[in-house]
């Protein structure tokens, strides 16, 4: 079926849900949305602070935690093809780490695995244990977002920590799982996590706008631009930080893509053509108490609505959203840029938006 161009659309509900993001806070916004009405593609905002041109419609953009999901397909091709074990236990290939030997690769992708996560831990009795010194936030995480993090020096530190519950036995989000999945993948393959990306999905499926910038402070033209603002001394500071070494969150969330491309890929992988049907049944087996699968979430669009297939993900001052039908036929992508802050005060808005959103695309009375 042939799409319409994105300008012989109208879809007023989507304008104006995108005019009321950036009234809510973001700096600028970019929404994709394709269904049976064909294709719709809209920016509001601005590019850059002071500046009046939009964000590109189809600009780069720091997508955060839908890395999870591109490596949780890297390691499910894996699978298929027979170079490591769903339910292998990891400590057998990644020797000298002191992994606990229950824990297994489908509990890394499924964030079952009790680790420490190296950001730091919320803890159910409101307590916080801090991670990595770039997490700390304010000014500290500004002066310090060129410094190179390897994966090792991540996954050993977050290993030197109690874990939260033994393998299996709960469930809770934690980057390092994903950091480990990079390393184990590195190991069984011989070959870096970029290599297999661009063997497995990127090049297959064209996605030529998608990156693993490993430690690179550059993001692609055409983008918007992120920023963070802090307190010095009294004074309110905000500063662009659109360029900085991603490293710090490794595997956890340092991709680069469009809203084109995550698009091409949430639809590819959902409609199949990415791993065997068995594999993809079990990589959408939600958790029963977060509803998270193997490197996706799996809920349900508001009333009415029928199940979608998301991650979504934030990375100081740059969002991105991935959302699908189970059988890739309707897609929601967006990239999001804001003001972040220690306090992560667009918190609120950005739950509050990406609710709005899919009750709009995937909602039971939405407009046909």
């Amino acid at each position: 079926m042939s799409i319409p161009p994105a300008d012989h659309q109208d879809r007023p509900e989507l304008r104006k849900t995108i005019d009321e993001m950036v009234e809510s806070g973001f700096t600028g916004v970019t929404l994709r949305v394709h269904d049976e009405r064909g294709e719709w593609v809209g920016s509001a905002g601005v590019r850059e602070l002071g500046e009046t041109a939009k964000p590109p419609t189809d600009g780069h953009v720091r997508i955060g935690s839908n890395t999870k999901t591109f490596t949780a397909t890297v390691m499910l091709r894996l699978v298929a093809e027979g170079a490591v074990g769903l339910d292998t236990p990891v400590a057998d290939h990644l020797t000298g780490f002191g992994l606990d030997p229950k824990i297994t690769a489908r509990m890394l992708l499924q964030h079952t695995s009790g680790v420490f996560n190296f950001t730091g831990e919320y803890y159910e009795d409101g307590t916080f244990a801090p991670g990595i010194p770039a997490t700390t936030a304010g000014r500290e995480w500004v002066d310090g977002r060129f410094r190179t993090y390897r994966p090792e020096e991540l996954a050993r530190l977050a290993l030197s920590k109690p874990a939260r519950f033994e393998p299996g036995t709960d469930w809770s989000y934690s980057n390092t799982n994903y950091v480990l999945a990079r390393l184990l993948i590195e190991k069984v393959t011989g070959r870096s996590l970029a290599e297999e990306m661009r063997r497995l999905i990127l090049e297959p499926l064209g996605l030529s706008g998608t990156v693993l910038p490993e430690t690179d402070p550059e993001i692609p033209e055409p983008h918007a631009h992120a920023y963070y603002r802090y307190e010095d001394a009294g004074q309110e500071q905000t500063v662009d930080v659109t360029r900085q070494n991603p490293s710090w969150i490794s595997t956890g969330g340092d991709m680069i893509s469009t809203t084109r491309d995550l698009h091409t890929f949430i639809s590819a992988l959902m409609s199949g053509k990415l791993l065997p049907p068995a594999l993809l049944a079990e990589m959408c087996e939600p958790h029963p108490k977060a509803g998270y699968g193997l490197g996706v979430f799996v809920q349900q669009a508001g009333e009415g609505g029928g199940t979608v297939i998301t991650h979504n993900g934030g990375m100081a001052g740059h969002a991105a959203l991935m959302y699908s039908t189970p059988d890739g036929t309707r897609t929601l992508t967006a990239a999001l840029n804001y003001v972040d802050d220690t306090t992560m005060s667009m918190a609120a808005a950005f739950q509050k938006a990406t609710q709005r959103l899919v009750e709009e695309v995937f909602g039971g009375d939405r407009p046909r």
